[in-house]
């Protein structure tokens, strides 16, 4: 972008990518409201002020006020830490042998969950549910128009089709009885708090392990964390060899 000066307040030069700046710093909501051409003379005209008032301190010798310079102080100091952080965290590299050798390492840790895939006719009583059974096991009707039949669950109009579900997602007695099952087989009613479930196991994947290819930035970030959490803690350590006695909790 061509840089074009806008304004001038003393030997201070505005331009337009001191407003695009200006704006980039907003939250995406008020950075909105400014992107108009009134908008823009608006964050100009601010930024022309600001300068103003800055000029006024100098003159004025507001930055010799010893509230002023207290201020600065802890400013200084608080952004010292920080910048000392920064430094100790962005001096972290990982080599792509470290890589490869963390996710050998580490391979269970980035696998992907056991999944089912099931359907289920839920209702209120086991006396309704055995009934449903008997009619699906004697080949009456199938399971799919027993759950459009029957079943209370929303997904009766998807034929008591739950989708692909990992461990976690469903209550404890309703996950056991899945995972347990063969697929193709219906299982007796299992209670839980929402009534009793019939369930169709569809298809069972077991936990598989992804290539290292698919997931490098994956295992990149989870390494650097872990690196940069092991060097952070042994500066502190060291820090706190050399400075440690002069520390007193109160």
């Amino acid at each position: 972008m061509e840089k074009k000066i806008l304004a001038k307040v003393g030997d201070k030069e505005i331009s337009n990518i001191d407003i695009d700046n200006a704006i980039q710093g907003l939250d995406p909501y008020q950075a909105q409201q400014f992107q108009t051409e009134e908008g823009r003379k608006y964050v100009l005209e601010d930024l022309v002020n600001q300068e103003l008032l800055y000029m006024y301190a100098k003159d004025n010798k507001i930055d010799q006020d010893e509230a002023f310079r207290k201020e600065m102080a802890e400013i200084e100091k608080n952004v010292l830490k920080q910048y000392v952080i920064n430094q100790i965290l962005t001096g972290v590299t990982l080599t792509d042998e470290e890589k490869q050798a963390f996710y050998e390492a580490n391979k269970a840790n980035f696998s992907n969950p056991e999944t089912a895939n099931a359907k289920h006719i839920l209702v209120d009583s086991e006396e309704k549910a055995n009934e449903i059974l008997a009619q699906i096991k004697a080949g009456d009707v199938t399971f799919e128009d027993a759950a459009r039949a029957n079943s209370t669950c929303p997904s009766k109009d998807q034929g008591g089709d739950l989708g692909t579900f990992g461990r976690g997602q469903m209550v404890p007695e309703f996950e056991d009885a899945t995972f347990a099952m063969n697929v193709g087989d219906v299982s007796e009613p299992v209670k839980t708090q929402f009534g009793y479930h019939l369930i169709k196991l569809e298809a069972k994947n077991e936990p598989t392990i992804p290539a290292y290819e698919e997931i490098a930035d994956k295992v990149e970030k989870t390494l650097m964390f872990q690196k940069q959490g092991e060097v952070y803690k042994n500066k502190l350590d060291e820090v706190k060899a050399k400075f440690g006695d002069i520390v007193s909790y109160m």
